[in-house]
């Protein structure tokens, strides 16, 4: 019997771990810091806009927004929450420009204005790419309580693991709460809608 119990437990660590990476990227932000509260996530930062424009928390006031933090070498996360922007843009409608959706790089030493510029010009003009100087982005991936850490490859390039989630603020600059890495597409619109509604 102890020994089924073990087995057990030790599915269940596994099935756990196994979400966790699904869901988050490969990685469990939470075990990071469990004591982080909603109040933690976000803040003032200085960033540079694909278009070669020096952007602050400010410049997004008094709008709602959603930040995602990624790369553009990003095999899979990336371009499938890029491609999801995308397409809940174009269900919001005319609701659409109410929301500004910003992609922060994690990778900028690759990642400048204009590498960013042409990645996403593949996602139509749904999101705002940001880039800055590597301590710039480093202040805001702390601002934002993101994680993000660089993964040698086999060839001698590099990877970037990060956080797989997009943070959602009002039009005060509060945290809202979060979209899930390939959340549920009607979730998520609604999610959107009343973002921008309570905005």
């Amino acid at each position: 019997m102890k020994a089924v119990r073990i087995v057990v437990w030790l599915l269940v660590v596994v099935l756990f771990g196994a979400t966790g990476w699904l869901v988050f990227g490969g990685r469990l932000p939470f075990m990071e810091s469990a004591s982080v509260a909603a109040s933690d996530i976000g803040g003032p930062f200085s960033l540079v806009d694909m278009n070669g424009r020096a952007v602050t928390d400010k410049t997004f006031a008094g709008r709602p927004h959603v930040i995602f933090f990624g790369y553009t070498h990003c095999p899979d996360v990336c371009p499938t929450t890029l491609g999801e922007y995308a397409a809940l843009k174009e269900q919001l409608g005319p609701d659409a420009g109410k929301v500004d959706l910003l992609f922060v790089t994690v990778d900028p030493e690759r990642d400048t204005p204009e590498v960013l510029k042409d990645y996403l010009s593949s996602f139509g003009d749904s999101v705002l790419g940001l880039s800055g100087s590597r301590q710039q982005v480093d202040a805001a991936v702390k601002t934002f309580r993101v994680y993000a850490r660089k993964v040698p490859g086999s060839d001698g390039d590099y990877g970037m693991d990060h956080t797989a989630s997009s943070f959602m603020f009002g039009a005060d600059g509060r945290f809202q709460g979060t979209i899930a890495y390939m959340e549920d597409q009607d979730k998520a619109l609604q999610k959107l809608k009343t973002l921008i509604a309570g905005s």
